[in-house]
């Protein structure tokens, strides 16, 4: 029979704790647990539970590079004056931070925990904010605004180089502005929706998903190269309220509705896979990371509840520790 050691070229180790950096085929004995370990790929992406939000909230900003460093800022319910609440996710627990400047909801969000930017939003009554703030892991900055204020729309890229897409005005728009870290510049119109959701790594590469009209969501994308949109395959489920994470060509789009749902698909560039569903369907919430490693946070249920909880998305072939059982 071959051993262990000779197959790793170790024994297994005793342990106190688990590694903080195991390896695939990797095998501990946790002697604090008293349990056999390993480290295995994922065979499929999953989502898992995470830590719960402080406030309940939905139709936020969002930024972060992975489920564990991410911001959620704003949102809804509206009030008067609209939130201005920024929540820090470090992987296990959210954290108040300094708010926005400038409260409001149905804003959107791109960049990184030490580099994020808001853009637009709105408050009741009948305000739509051109406004735009940066985030530089302490404080929020008010910087030069977009040309058209909206809500409901949605973002791509990094603080320095993104777009802001669709919204509502009102009505619902197809103007896209390019921000390059300094000014906002009118670009190239994609089709009039709002509530749609996005990806993309700079102002010049992302795509655009879903969103309405219809009410009850389309299933149209579109991706943009520097200086149109091209129509590409559509959404596997027509939905609004959904939001999106990754890059322009490695891209998950989470939840949305009609009717509320927990669906998630997964873009390589070409084609649109379903995956594995959120355990809570709900839409408007905020996301961040990419196909490895995702964040979904807070949104509204089916019953029209704000909530707080959030899901990890873990993507195939990512490491993962497993406890040997008996059975």
């Amino acid at each position: 029979m071959t051993k262990y050691k000779e197959i790793r070229g170790s024994q297994i180790e005793a342990v106190s704790s688990d590694p903080s950096n195991p390896v695939e085929g990797q095998v501990w004995y946790n002697t604090t647990s008293n349990v056999l370990k390993g480290q295995a790929a994922t065979t499929a992406g999953a989502w898992s539970s995470g830590g719960n939000m402080n406030t309940a909230r939905n139709n936020m900003g969002s930024a972060g590079a992975s489920n564990t460093s991410a911001l959620v800022f704003g949102g809804a319910p509206p009030g008067n004056p609209a939130p201005a609440l920024t929540e820090f996710y470090d992987g296990s627990s959210w954290t108040e931070v300094n708010d926005l400047n400038t409260g409001r909801f149905g804003l959107a969000g791109d960049g990184i925990y030490t580099a994020a930017i808001a853009m637009g939003g709105g408050a009741d009554p009948g305000v739509y904010y051109n406004k735009t703030e940066t985030f530089n892991g302490t404080n929020w900055t008010e910087v030069n605004a977009m040309n058209t204020g909206r809500r409901y729309l949605t973002g791509a890229g990094t603080s320095t180089s993104s777009l802001a897409i669709g919204g509502f005005a009102p009505p619902h728009t197809g103007v896209v502005e390019s921000w390059n870290g300094t000014n906002w510049t009118e670009v190239a119109d994609i089709g009039a929706r709002s509530q749609l959701a996005s990806a993309g790594e700079s102002n010049t590469a992302a795509i655009a998903a879903g969103g309405e009209p219809p009410s009850s969501g389309t299933t149209a994308v579109e991706s943009w190269g520097g200086s149109s949109w091209t129509t590409v395959n559509s959404l596997n489920t027509g939905r609004q309220a959904l939001k999106g994470s990754g890059t322009s060509t490695d891209a998950l789009v989470i939840g949305g509705a009609s009717p509320v749902t927990g669906k998630t698909e997964q873009w390589n560039g070409t084609n649109w896979t379903e995956v594995a569903d959120l355990a809570t369907a709900r839409i408007a919430i905020g996301a961040a990371g990419t196909t490895s490693s995702a964040l979904a946070a807070g949104g509204e249920n089916a019953s029209g509840t704000s909530i707080t909880t959030t899901e990890e998305w873990t993507g195939a072939g990512a490491g993962v520790t497993r406890t040997f059982t008996d059975s």
